[in-house]
């Protein structure tokens, strides 16, 4: 292709903790896809708006000690996880190393939750195609307790954990956790919905992920029209649950962005063998039958809903 714009074409939108980092990988790894350098730019999601943040979660913003202005004068060989980008020309710098890629597409998972991203989105880039890959609530929220465990945000059962964030006054993204929040899927798909043309949205499951990877992928490739046959590993591990060996010091370096600089700057062969020191051998403990049917009764109608509009059976996630 020649002169090809350099702008996105595509967004996958999230759910968070449902597989959108595996999505990533398998998008950064083909050729003739273009992947933002910033994991997670969040420019349209407008009202997830960085002065709002709990004091811990700007805390942990500040240790990440990013400079927007210096990264975007690089080749971007670095990654970043996820920043919050409010400017747009700061937005589409990080397009500039495009070269004659088909598929040019960002993922933020903060777009599905905002409020205002589809709309900001279809303004913007009318005929964008969507991604979104969904879980099944009840684990969606298990897995994002487990990470916070992992990271020594907390101490507390699964159940207490939810509770206690359920009754905080102040809620939002990276305010609260919003375990349950984010699991209510229904009007968070239906915003897209409503705005893009059904040609223009494929919606995975995450069952179809653990299922078969390869064939997701596949499926993916030919929904944003590149070549399906190519080279990539679909069996690697992504965000992996642990439990720490102290919540404390595991707490500490993931605030002060210690955790961060020691697992990014080892090869995986060496970060397989230090993570023993900060982690519990052993599987990870299960969700209760008891905490599932708790949480099987709050989602139970809004995954009705769901099903009905993606036209997928969910009945599974009930069971």
């Amino acid at each position: 292709m020649t002169n090809i714009k350099k702008e996105p074409n595509f967004f996958v939108i999230g759910a968070a903790k449902c597989g959108t980092t595996t999505l990533y990988d398998f998008l950064e790894h083909h050729p003739e896809v273009y992947m933002s350098p910033i994991k997670e730019p969040h420019h349209f999601s407008k009202d997830i708006v960085k002065e709002n943040f709990s004091d811990e979660y700007k805390h942990y913003l500040k240790t990440r000690n990013v400079n927007l202005e210096e990264y975007l004068k690089t080749d971007f060989s670095r990654k970043i996880w996820e920043w919050y980008i409010d400017d747009f020309n700061q937005y589409l710098q990080l397009f500039k190393k495009v070269s004659n890629e088909k598929a040019i597409g960002e993922i933020s998972n903060g777009y599905l939750f905002s409020s205002v991203a589809a709309k900001e989105i279809k303004a913007q880039y009318p005929d964008a195609k969507i991604v979104m890959i969904l879980r099944n609530p009840i684990e969606r929220a298990y897995s994002h307790y487990l990470a916070n465990v992992r990271d020594g945000r907390t101490t507390l059962s699964f159940k207490e954990e939810l509770i206690a964030d359920a009754q905080k006054s102040n809620k939002g993204w990276c305010i609260s956790h919003c375990y349950t929040e984010m699991g209510l899927y229904y009007d968070q798909v239906k915003r897209f919905t409503d705005e893009f043309d059904k040609d223009h949205i494929k919606i995975y499951l995450n069952d179809d992920l653990k299922k078969n990877a390869e064939q997701v992928a596949k499926d993916l490739f030919t929904f944003l029209g590149v070549n399906t046959k190519v080279d990539i590993d679909y069996h690697k591990k992504q965000n992996e649950a642990r439990l720490p060996k102290s919540a404390g010091f595991m707490k500490f370096i993931t605030q002060t962005g210690l955790k961060r600089k020691i697992f990014r700057s080892m090869p995986k062969s060496i970060q397989e063998k230090v993570k023993p020191l900060f982690f519990k051998e052993g599987k990870i403990p299960k969700m209760s039958d008891a905490d599932r049917k708790w949480l099987s009764a709050q989602f139970s109608d809004d995954i009705h809903k769901t099903q009905n509009l993606i036209g997928r059976d969910l009945s599974s996630w009930l069971n």
